[in-house]
């Protein structure tokens, strides 16, 4: 419900005004699933992606890293082209390939080449601010295809599988 306002109020408000739109303080503390918005001709995905934190700062780069986390090892629900399987089908490779993917999403890592902020559009992130927690809800293109290459040259994937 509170998603369902928080999307609808976004969309009222995205048109007419530059400056990031605010929902109730409550969603600071909701937990939002990544959504699909979209795939480009290249195979990237364009996604709704959230993230919690102190600041904005860190919730918007913990909404890249889970954008990207969720394109390796939850897959994106959706209709039609937008509903992706994971990446990474192994069961357990998060647990398993733990000394690539520690370093891979800390802060700085290398998710970050495979991830991109929609820019110029303040009015596409959703904020929501609590006492202690700020979500943020941010528009990002996560690099598929770029990300299941690089898995497969570090020996993560087996190349040639399809996914």
């Amino acid at each position: 419900m509170i998603l369902t306002a928080a999307c609808a109020l976004a969309a009222g408000m995205s048109s007419c005004s530059k400056k990031v739109t605010k929902v109730t303080s409550a969603a600071a503390y909701t937990n939002f699933e990544t959504t699909c918005l979209g795939i480009e001709h290249d195979g990237s995905q364009t996604l709704r992606a959230w993230g919690k934190g102190t600041s904005k700062g860190d919730a918007i780069e913990q909404a890249k890293k889970n954008a990207v986390y969720d394109v390796l090892f939850k897959g994106i629900k959706g209709t039609g082209e937008c509903n992706q399987t994971p990446l990474v089908l192994e069961v357990n490779a998060r647990e398993r390939y733990a000394e690539y993917f520690n370093p891979f999403f800390s802060d700085g890592g290398e998710y970050r080449k495979f991830v991109k902020e929609e820019k110029g559009n303040e009015a596409s992130r959703l904020e929501s601010k609590g006492r202690s927690m700020t979500n943020y809800g941010i528009i990002v293109t996560v690099d598929r295809e770029k990300l299941r290459h690089q898995l497969e040259m570090d020996g993560v994937l087996k190349e040639g599988t399809k996914y």
